[in-house]
């Protein structure tokens, strides 16, 4: 039997080989300049993925002064997946073929990273949420939303239900403690380096701009199961270099560098909206870490009224999906409904 973590295997590598020629072979196909400046700038980490291309389109919207990037394709209830950072859309990749197998998903870029270009209004999770809800329910139609979020992709995503509940029909919440009454400013950029770090104005951009593929390779490994933010010591990235060199990509535009730390440097207006909000009733999910449930759990369970389904995902840190794809894939499944 051919695992999925086989297949990703080889489909990274196969990605990696064909974006490796073509950005060989770009400087010769000068008379096609516009299709491969497109292709490179948000196909290629897929391109010559079969399973991929035969399901998955590319799709832009303009969306209040952002124009915003998104993937599609599959067949079913609609389900919108929301990344946090340092990710994009492509944070999902390696699950959206069998999401698709059974819903219709939409991996959005959010406004200001990615392929996504333009400055939203703020990078509060609550501007954020939105305009990923004029995208999917005022141009897209979709009134009935399973919104799934990772990192300050579910507070967007927790935002999207809070705000908007009559078109929001499942929340699924992964691995980010709430900011909010239970954790305020001060306290949620004292819990790691790297959020006290990312939320100065102008230094992370200073001393991460000029090589931020190695600030990316560097970084991942610390949240992931076992590295040195859980207390261990690993330095394994569940990362492979394909998937670094296609975050790196969009992050090290300036405009995206800044707009990823901008994710940070919202958290005060984060604790305020959060306060403000009233609890939703949507269905909701919560996945973590493992060993994370509990503190996860303490920061939403005020502002989430419905829990129906709460798991932390075995043998993985933060970046639940690269680390533990089956396990994530099942339990999500399972929340959404085949």
């Amino acid at each position: 039997m051919i695992t999925a973590a086989f297949r990703r295997l080889l489909r990274a590598r196969t990605v990696a080989a064909l974006t490796l020629t073509l950005l060989l072979t770009a400087g010769a196909a000068a008379c096609t300049t516009t299709t491969a400046a497109d292709i490179l700038r948000y196909a290629a980490a897929t391109r010559g993925d079969p399973e991929f291309e035969q399901t998955f389109r590319h799709e832009f919207a303009d969306i209040d002064g952002v124009r915003m990037h998104y993937v599609t394709g599959g067949s079913g209830t609609p389900v919108v997946l929301i990344h946090g950072w340092p990710q994009t859309w492509y944070g999902w990749w390696e699950i959206m073929p069998e999401l698709a197998e059974h819903h219709t998903v939409y991996a959005v870029d959010l406004p200001g990273l990615g392929d996504s270009t333009g400055s939203p209004t703020g990078y509060d999770k609550a501007t954020l949420a939105r305009y990923v809800h004029t995208l999917i329910a005022d141009r897209l139609g979709i009134r009935d939303a399973q919104v799934v979020g990772h990192d300050f992709g579910a507070a967007v995503a927790f935002q999207y239900a809070a705000q908007f509940p009559a078109d929001t029909a499942r929340l699924g919440y992964l691995d980010l403690p709430l900011p909010g009454p239970a954790i305020d400013g001060p306290t949620y950029r004292s819990m790691s380096w790297h959020i006290a770090f990312h939320s100065q104005r102008r230094v992370p951009e200073a001393v991460v701009g000029d090589d931020v593929r190695e600030y990316l390779a560097l970084f991942s490994p610390q949240v992931s199961f076992g590295g040195t933010a859980f207390g261990g010591t690993s330095d394994r990235s569940p990362f492979t270099d394909a998937e670094i060199d296609e975050y790196a990509r969009t992050y090290s535009r300036p405009e995206v560098l800044t707009g990823g730390f901008e994710l940070y440097r919202a958290l005060d207006q984060d604790v305020r909206d959060t306060g403000a909000a009233l609890p939703t009733e949507v269905p909701a999910l919560i996945m973590t870490a493992q060993g994370q449930l509990d503190p996860v759990r303490a920061t939403v369970a005020r502002y989430m009224s419905n829990i129906v389904r709460e798991t932390d995902v075995p043998n993985a840190g933060h970046w639940l999906v690269e680390e533990n794809a089956g396990f994530v894939t099942a339990e999500l499944l399972r929340f959404l409904g085949r």
